[in-house]
């Protein structure tokens, strides 16, 4: 056990812009980095108006790392020492750090939170310097340090570290609206619903099942993909839509190259009315312009015109690549790409139209599906994933 550190001071990120409710972000921050570090129950919390600090209590720093990395609204941390506001023992804080390093130089950053302290930074970091440059054979580098030892002057104690880490940005998973998830099984909309985490929003997810043309593993492999979404929001809502009925229907009514837009605005129809039941401000899903058929320009807005509410769209803008990049660091990929199609796959057109018009679209939807498009959310499925499940 590494018992340098006693205390991981977090960073906070975008949460720095907000005003009145800065304080709320803050907490929702707080109750999200409990949950994810519930296995360490002697950790001790206390939160400021610009950083909230970690006491160790005799926890190795080393063990938390990987987790507060997964937590949204952090900009970087640090594992720390914590000591007096104290020269002598700063300077006795900071030589315990580095007095074991292989490393050939250092750099002194103080920063003096408060003002109240009698000596300002750069008699700090002189100060502390001279006790190294004593007591070790370092040598400063101010402009390319081995070592960067950071020196955070608060009202009550002094906070230094040799390490910074990034954290994973954006604002706290839950201090922002709910919204609802279309989750197919393939690559992009699991990274769509990372990026809608990442900007605080609290995820439901639906997903349009077609057995007996999609096998059972299709929708295990959806199960999998939120289970590991349940890393970034311990407990997410997914709703299963019986959609196979309806593509009969359209197949039997509807011209091949408008079966694929019909099929999407009937799912349009059904997620905004589960998103409305279970009180979610907005849509998400992982359309990327022009990656297919249907999401051109003209097909995201004949799709979209069905809804009033805000359809987010993450990665309107990614590349395949980039996508791809995202769904292997959050551990979706290999997931994703199990051989099992989902109700899309399995029913998409030879010649899907790219230029679709509404017109068109609400011609080719006279045929009645009113019933079966109630039956479809009358028996709507609903199960509930945890961070702990199996």
């Amino acid at each position: 056990m590494n018992m340098a550190y006693d205390t991981v001071l977090i960073r906070f990120g975008e949460l720095t812009l907000k005003g009145k409710n800065r304080g709320e972000f803050i907490s929702q921050l707080k109750r999200n980095l409990k949950r994810i570090l519930k296995d360490y129950p002697s950790l001790v919390y206390i939160s400021k108006h610009d950083r909230i600090f970690i006491e160790l209590k005799g926890v190795d720093g080393f063990l938390l790392e990987e987790k507060i990395k997964t937590v949204f609204g952090i900009s970087s941390f640090s594992l720390t020492k914590k000591c007096p506001n104290d020269l002598d023992e700063m300077a006795k804080t900071a030589l315990a750090l580095v007095k074991d390093k292989a490393d050939k130089s250092f750099k002194i950053q103080a920063h003096r939170s408060d003002k109240r302290f009698p000596f300002v930074s750069d008699q700090i970091n002189r100060f502390i310097a001279a006790n190294i440059l004593k007591n070790t054979s370092l040598m400063v580098d101010v402009k390319n340090p081995d070592i960067l030892i950071r020196v955070e002057v608060r009202e009550d104690y002094c906070y230094i570290s040799d390490n910074k880490i990034s954290g994973a940005q954006g604002f706290p998973v839950g201090s922002s609206s709910k919204a609802l998830l279309l989750l197919s099984g393939g690559i992009d909309s699991p990274v769509a619903g990372y990026l809608g985490l990442k900007r605080g929003l609290h995820l439901e997810c639906i997903h349009f099942e077609s057995q007996p043309y999609t096998s059972p593993a299709a929708l295990i492999k959806v199960f999998d993909l939120i289970k590991q979404l349940t890393v970034y929001q311990e407990r997410i809502k997914l709703h299963i839509v019986p959609f196979a009925q309806m593509q009969r229907l359209i197949n039997d009514n509807v011209t091949e190259s408008y079966r694929i837009t019909i099929m999407r605005r009937m799912m349009m129809r059904i997620s905004m009315a589960v998103a409305i039941n279970n009180n979610c401000e907005g849509l998400i899903n992982g359309e990327s312009i022009g990656q297919v058929a249907s999401q051109t320009l003209q097909s995201l807005k004949v799709i979209g015109a069905v809804v009033n509410l805000p359809i987010i769209r993450p990665l309107i803008t990614y590349d395949k690549q980039e996508i791809i990049n995202l769904a292997k660091d959050i551990i979706t990929y290999d997931i994703s790409c199990r051989p099992y199609p989902d109700c899309c796959t399995v029913f998409t057109p030879k010649n899907p139209i790219v230029k679709p018009t509404i017109r068109k679209a609400e011609y080719y939807e006279r045929f009645d599906y009113h019933e079966t498009l109630q039956e479809c959310i009358e028996n709507i499925k609903t199960q509930v994933f945890t961070f702990d499940s199996e």
